[in-house]
């Protein structure tokens, strides 16, 4: 029996498709290689370029001090870890303590627009050292003097205030129907957040939350200024002892290896949250 040809459309279709899909990413690859070879050329060929290598990217050195600055890391990703919950329920408390109405709740909306805007006003590398130096010299009874929990604490302080306005950004976001709603059926204040509010408000600020999630994982590395032996601290001390600079390379890409993954995640969740508000309004 012979076989049958396909037909003249389904050849137009498959070329078609080929074109929409096939050929954009093609160019893509194309142009970023194209790119990337252009500047490696320029680096290499400059002058100073055998000194940088040997300053910045000594492959040797970097094996070398590996297994310290990986170590360090470890303590940067553990204190990330516990700092991101205790952010999470914290900054959600700050975002109630301010949506609530009535004279009797005046003094916790007052605490948290206070703490709000002194806390998102200061650099997180200030309040790190205050927290860090200053704390544990009150010598205060039953306080800790560890430099790792008031590092810690000065990034939940600090970011918490960021993620208590964006989780009032989703409170916002919700619909006053749904609060009158709520009302109608006879539930109060608390129980309205509880059950109306809360629930859509952090569903809808996910995305958000994951880019500050993002920011934190790099600015932990700010405990390195207390004397913290994490990776960036690690790496240092093997640079003021050989004024080789590689180590910071190798904490840098320790870095990368743990912050782009999380960004490509952000990235397809809030992609994903952009094609459910696309379905729902249609």
């Amino acid at each position: 029996m012979k076989k049958q040809s396909p037909s003249p459309a389904k050849r137009r279709g498959s070329s078609s498709r080929f074109k929409e899909t096939i050929v954009p990413h093609l160019i893509s690859i194309s142009a970023v290689l194209i790119v990337f070879f252009i500047l490696r050329a320029i680096i290499v060929q400059a002058e100073q370029w055998p000194r940088i290598k040997a300053q910045f990217f000594n492959l040797q050195v970097i094996i070398e001090v590996f297994p310290k600055v990986l170590h360090g890391f470890g303590i940067n990703m553990a204190v990330w870890v516990i700092s991101l919950v205790v952010i999470a329920v914290w900054a959600l408390l700050l975002a109630i303590f301010r949506s609530l109405n009535g004279p009797w709740f005046a003094p916790l909306r007052v605490f948290a627009i206070v703490y709000i805007d002194l806390l998102r006003g200061l650099p997180s590398l200030l309040l790190v050292l205050l927290f860090g130096f200053g704390m544990p010299a009150l010598n205060i009874p039953g306080l800790p003097k560890s430099n790792i929990f008031w590092g810690a604490l000065a990034m939940i302080s600090s970011y918490s205030a960021y993620a208590a306005e964006v989780y009032r950004s989703g409170m916002d976001s919700v619909h006053d129907g749904q609060r009158a709603a709520a009302k109608a059926l006879g539930l109060n204040q608390g129980q309205t957040l509880r059950y109306a509010i809360l629930p859509q408000a952090v569903r809808n600020v996910i995305p958000s939350l994951l880019n500050l999630a993002v920011a934190l994982q790099k600015d932990v590395a700010l405990l390195s200024v207390l004397g913290v032996r994490d990776a960036v601290r690690e790496a240092q001390i093997y640079t003021a002892r050989t004024f080789n600079y590689s180590t910071l390379i190798a904490a840098a890409i320790l870095f990368l290896i743990a912050t782009i993954p999380m960004a490509r995640f952000t990235d397809w969740v809030t992609e994903r949250d952009r094609k459910r508000r696309l379905q729902r309004t249609q």
